[in-house]
C-alpha cells in the first residue's frame, strides 16, 4: 500500500518543521501545499518534503488540496492520501490509525475530535456540532466531525469525485460528494490539539455562511 501525506499550509514555518521532521521518521511520502505563505513555510517544506508545491498567493484551502490532489493523481501511483492540517492541530501519533483502517480496506475515514473537545474554542464546537448534524442528515450517515481535516480518502474515491470550492468548505463537499458516489465514511476518534497563543485562520461565522451557501448549491444542482 501507498500513501501520501497531503499537507496544505498557510504561514506554518514554525509548526510544520517539527510535523515533518516527525512524519520523515515514518517513512511517510509528503506532499506540501504552500499556499501562498509570507513566512518560511515554503523554505522548510523544501528540505523536508518529498514535493512542494506552491501557489503565488493564498487561494485557500480548498484550492490548495485540489491543486496536490490533482497533482498526485496525474504524477504519482497510490493507494491513499492522508490529509492533515500544517499547524499542529493534528497528532502524529494519530497516524497510525488511519494507517490500520487503510489496510483493513476502508475508502474514506475522518478523524473525530468531538468525543473530547473540551480544549476546542466553544464557537468552534457550536459551528461544528451544527454543520456535522446538518451534513450527517443529508448523506444519511453518522459523521460526528465532518470539519475535521485529518482524513485519509481512497484513491477509488478521489477519481469519481471532483471539487470546485476554494475555502474551507471542501471539507464538507469533500464528504457529501463521497457519500453521493455511495462511499461509507467512517470517523475514528483523534486528539484534539489547540494552542491559544495561535489565531485559528477559520473564521466560524464567515465560513458558516460560505458552508451554508454551498449546501444550497449542492442542493440545487451538481457542481
Amino acid at each position: 500500500m501507498k500513501l501520501w501525506m497531503v499537507i496544505p499550509a498557510y504561514n506554518e514555518a514554525q509548526s510544520l518543521e517539527g510535523i515533518l521532521r516527525s512524519l520523515k521518521e515514518k517513512k511517510l511520502n509528503i506532499i506540501v501545499i504552500d499556499d501562498g505563505s509570507k513566512d518560511s513555510t515554503y523554505a522548510v517544506a523544501k528540505i523536508k518534503a518529498d514535493i512542494v508545491v506552491r501557489n503565488e498567493r493564498n487561494l485557500g484551502k480548498g484550492m490548495a488540496l485540489r491543486r496536490a490532489i490533482t497533482f498526485l493523481l496525474e504524477n504519482e501511483k497510490f493507494d491513499y492520501i492522508l490529509t492533515m492540517d500544517g499547524d499542529g492541530q493534528h497528532s502524529v501519533s494519530d497516524i497510525d490509525k488511519f494507517v490500520n483502517e487503510a489496510n483493513n480496506g476502508e475508502n474514506f475515514v475522518v478523524g473525530n475530535r468531538m468525543d473530547n473537545p473540551r480544549v476546542m474554542p466553544r464557537t468552534r464546537i457550536l459551528t461544528n456540532k451544527l454543520m456535522s448534524w446538518l451534513i450527517s442528515k443529508m448523506v444519511s450517515q453518522v459523521i460526528p466531525d465532518t470539519q475535521c481535516g485529518f482524513r485519509l480518502i481512497s484513491r477509488e474515491v478521489l477519481e469519481k469525485i471532483k471539487c470546485r470550492t476554494k475555502k474551507f468548505e471542501v471539507e464538507s463537499e469533500i464528504l457529501i460528494k463521497a457519500a453521493k458516489e455511495g462511499f461509507i465514511i467512517k470517523s475514528i476518534p483523534i486528539k484534539s490539539i489547540y494552542f491559544r497563543r495561535i489565531k485559528s485562520k477559520i473564521h466560524p461565522f464567515l465560513d458558516t455562511f460560505r458552508f451554508i451557501r454551498f449546501i444550497f448549491t449542492v442542493n440545487g444542482k451538481e457542481e
